[in-house]
């Protein structure tokens, strides 16, 4: 026996279908118009599920990312400087950088677009499947490391951190110095990631040769360096 559109409905509430069920009153009549064969409408139909269900993927990745604003090179005012290495920009763009584990330093002046860039490529990367952690860093390093560094929270909350696919740490020593204790947290982040080979995009004002000085520590920034441009771009 046939269900009645209530029933159907009723059906598809409890199998989690809501992209059917938002648009199955609209195939059912366009089906009818057009005098669709059964199965170009159901394949309609289930076009309609895997669309909605991307949408929420793509959605939740992006809330799950910390970024602010949907940012993308498109809409990045090129002009007002021309010397800005364009082609490298877009080069990250295309995330080859990423399916290689390989990480990025986007350095220089303030006021000249690093922390577009980086979130352009970040919003990039979770539209194409890959989960993101944004970070600004100073503020989110100092916070993190006024926590016992034994606590179980620490742990949890540096694991996505450091199991993300990509990690951008945007405008590291904005305030020209961090604490002890975010410094051995940066390092854990870089060394770890290193390890597993993941991707990081740090943007600075600050040029590398004064990163010991930011840091109080002349091995803790050769270590970090190191690692972070051992594959760098």
């Amino acid at each position: 026996m046939s269900m009645s559109m209530i029933e159907i409905e009723r059906a598809l509430r409890a199998l989690r279908l809501s992209g059917i069920s938002a648009t199955l009153q609209t195939r059912v009549v366009q089906a009818q118009a057009c005098q669709q064969p059964f199965l170009e409408t159901f394949s309609l139909i289930l076009q309609d599920e895997l669309d909605r269900r991307r949408s929420r993927l793509l959605e939740r990745r992006y809330q799950q990312s910390g970024l602010d604003e949907r940012a993308t090179l498109a809409d990045f005012d090129w002009r007002f400087n021309p010397k800005l290495p364009r082609a490298a920009c877009f080069e990250l763009h295309t995330l080859k950088f990423l399916a290689e584990g390989q990480n990025a330093l986007i350095v220089g002046k303030p006021g000249t677009g690093k922390s577009h860039v980086a979130k352009a490529v970040a919003y990039q990367a979770t539209l194409s499947g890959h989960t993101v952690r944004y970070l600004e860093a100073d503020s989110a390093l100092a916070q993190i490391s006024l926590d016992d560094p034994a606590e179980q929270r620490v742990r949890l909350r540096l694991r996505p951190l450091i199991e993300a696919d990509l990690l951008v740490l945007d405008d590291l020593f904005l305030a020209r110095s961090i604490g002890q204790g975010a410094g051995e947290l940066l390092q854990t982040l870089v060394h770890q990631r290193y390890k597993l080979k993941r991707s990081i995009v740090v943007t600075s004002n600050r040029v590398v040769q004064d990163w010991a000085k930011y840091l109080g520590d002349t091995t803790m920034a050769t270590t970090i360096l190191d690692r972070l441009m051992h594959r760098a771009h």
